[in-house]
């Protein structure tokens, strides 16, 4: 047996729908499961032994017309007997039409339902607290009516050559290995994904006023400037206790790192779900344009936890599209206080950080 499963999007959904392979390889240890994925996605898929092949989906077949269709007759070659497309967009069309598979899974869209053979209702609200983002990609394997437990995690897999670099550069920078560790997801993916950086150092002061802690800030080169407007931003106590310079240089190198953390606190985003996929307790500031039904995976209110502006100021939120929210999204953010959430981020931290506090 040989299935094909295609995730056309960034980090965080190409993890979160890794579950699809994971339960595919429960049901059929012994089938051929492929992922086909955007080629800077990798990293988070390295050391999944449920994945056999990974495709990649490259720039080229964004840009032409012919090398799409290539890697569409390469698929219809490989003759798989499942497909799965997990995002179902305009550039994974053209390789499900071609593919040749017996059956052709994904989610019942207008406009599309005619390339698959299988059509999965697309929910817009959850039923547990997995969130939507996990529910929807487990509806994916619903029409194969596996015989097997679910299970909903998605997983990371460290080496012990990885977790060796992460220890030395800890080390390095002399960050002692019985210090609680926090993760600060500093920054979004975009603006509008990005606490407003005057109040995310008001929230890491606040984490560093009430323990003898080590905070790192998980950042990208290219935003070296936004993350020393934070760490300018906070007071001279706070920043003795941020390790400014320990940053993992690549995706491998920040999993490594966030594996050798307590909790993870901060933007939604990759880092986030990566953090989770380690089993690491998550608290989320979110984006007022986002759906927090969505991306407010495994919330429980104590291990992993989230906050939006609509929880404290839902009046803003009356009658608005996401198109609306999205256009006034940096506005809103200044509506939403860090006073709103200290106490629940305290109480985050009480419940998931021994000692914190003490």
């Amino acid at each position: 047996m040989k299935i094909l499963v295609i995730q056309q999007k960034m980090i965080g959904d190409v993890l979160i729908s890794s579950i699809i392979c994971n339960n595919l390889r429960k049901a059929y240890p012994k089938a051929q499961i492929d992922y086909l994925v955007y080629e800077a996605t990798t990293p988070v898929l390295e050391g999944n032994t449920n994945i056999d092949n990974i495709i990649l989906f490259q720039e080229k077949h964004r840009k032409s017309k012919s090398a799409l269709l290539q890697l569409a007759l390469t698929i219809r070659a490989t003759k798989y007997d499942v497909l799965i497309d997990a995002y179902s967009k305009l550039e994974s069309w053209l390789l499900v039409a071609l593919s040749g598979a017996k059956r052709k899974i994904s989610y019942k869209k207008p406009g599309r339902t005619f390339l698959y053979t299988d059509n999965v209702p697309f929910e817009a609200y959850p039923e547990t607290n997995l969130g939507l983002a996990i529910e929807r990609r487990l509806s994916l394997i619903k029409p194969l009516g596996l015989s097997i437990s679910i299970d909903p995690l998605p997983k990371l897999f460290v080496t012990e050559e990885e977790t060796s670099k992460a220890k030395t550069l800890l080390e390095e920078h002399q960050v002692k290995s019985d210090k609680k560790k926090i993760m600060i997801s500093l920054l979004g993916s975009e603006n509008l994904k990005t606490y407003p950086l005057h109040y995310m150092a008001k929230v890491v002061d606040s984490i560093a006023s009430k323990s003898d802690i080590a905070i790192l800030f998980n950042y990208f080169p290219k935003q070296l400037e936004a993350a020393k407007t934070v760490y300018d931003a906070c007071q001279k106590e706070t920043q003795q206790k941020i390790y400014f310079e320990v940053l993992g240089g690549d995706l491998r190198s920040y999993i490594a790192l966030m594996n050798e953390c307590d909790v993870i606190i901060g933007n939604d985003g990759g880092a986030i779900n990566m953090a989770k996929a380690l089993n690491k307790p998550s608290f989320i500031i979110f984006s007022p344009w986002i759906e927090k039904k969505i991306w407010a995976t495994f919330e429980d209110g104590i291990q992993h936890c989230s906050v939006h502006l609509q929880d404290f100021k839902p009046e803003l939120f009356v009658s608005k599209s996401e198109k609306e929210l999205k256009k006034e999204a940096l506005a809103l953010y200044q509506e939403f206080k860090p006073e709103f959430f200290l106490e629940q981020l305290n109480q985050f931290l009480d419940q998931n950080v021994t000692n914190f506090g003490k």
